[in-house]
């Protein structure tokens, strides 16, 4: 099995409003948005979070264009950041996803799940009702025709080496995943359960939707880390995004 992170544009956002309260306010920065590719040694490919759809590299206010949200968050997209783009990179199609993971259903985690009308999409049950008709969930980037949604109940061994964990306080029933890599060891994708550095080191949480179950999240995430040598990869850390090696580099 190995991993591929996938680098899919980034976001111009209020640092203090959107990722750190108290840490960074005002200050314009760009964050990172990804995707990560699982390979698995029987021939799957799987997908988790598929990033932002590419109406953002046209017209980067399109989903927030007259919100309250609009002044701290602008999408920056390139077309080589578009999700078909960086898996051509990968001499991969589409067509060649064959199972996708949501950690959750914001525009920038679901936003080309409309791609994958073959394949299942694996998304927490609760998360699913809870998203449906939600303006914060933008359901035109994931609630559409012909999609195969595989809602899920709980934190199962989804494939062989990957486990979901169950981390609510972003979004309700928001779900991150522990991947044991046969020469690295564990990874552990936060999803948004962990923005940033800065969350941990200020203990803010208060841009969260559920700041004390998210800073709970966290804390799970942080034993689990700790009793499994896992190496942790946060949500939208401009700081580690530079540290860490992106595709077509992967981890094995």
């Amino acid at each position: 099995m190995k991993l591929s992170i996938l680098s899919l544009g980034e976001a111009c956002i209020d640092k203090g409003r959107v990722l750190s309260p108290g840490v960074g306010d005002g200050q314009r920065v760009h964050i990172p948005i990804p995707a990560y590719l699982v390979q698995t040694d029987d021939g799957k490919n799987i997908l988790i979070d598929t990033g932002m759809h590419k109406v953002h590299i046209d017209d980067p206010e399109y989903t927030f264009r007259g919100t309250a949200i609009a002044g701290a968050l602008l999408p920056v997209m390139r077309p080589e950041d578009y999700l078909v783009r960086r898996l051509a990179d990968l001499n991969l199609a589409v067509g060649d996803i064959t199972h996708v993971i949501n950690t959750h259903l914001h525009f920038d985690h679901a936003g080309n799940n409309g791609l994958f009308t073959h394949a299942p999409i694996y998304v927490q049950r609760g998360h699913h009702d809870v998203a449906r008709d939600n303006p914060t969930f933008p359901n035109e980037y994931w609630n559409v025709p012909d999609l195969r949604y595989e809602l899920l109940d709980g934190e199962p061994e989804i494939f062989p080496g990957m486990q979901l964990i169950l981390t609510p306080g972003h979004a309700p029933f928001h779900q991150s995943l522990l991947l044991n890599l046969p020469e690295c060891g564990n990874i552990l994708l936060c999803g948004d359960a962990i923005y940033c550095q800065d969350n941990l080191d200020h203990d803010a949480w208060g841009a969260q939707a559920d700041p004390e179950a998210a800073k709970a999240s966290a804390a799970r995430l942080l034993t689990i880390a700790r009793d499994r040598h896992a190496l942790i990869i946060y949500g939208h850390d401009p700081m580690q995004w530079k540290q860490l090696r992106h595709a077509p580099f992967f981890y094995s």
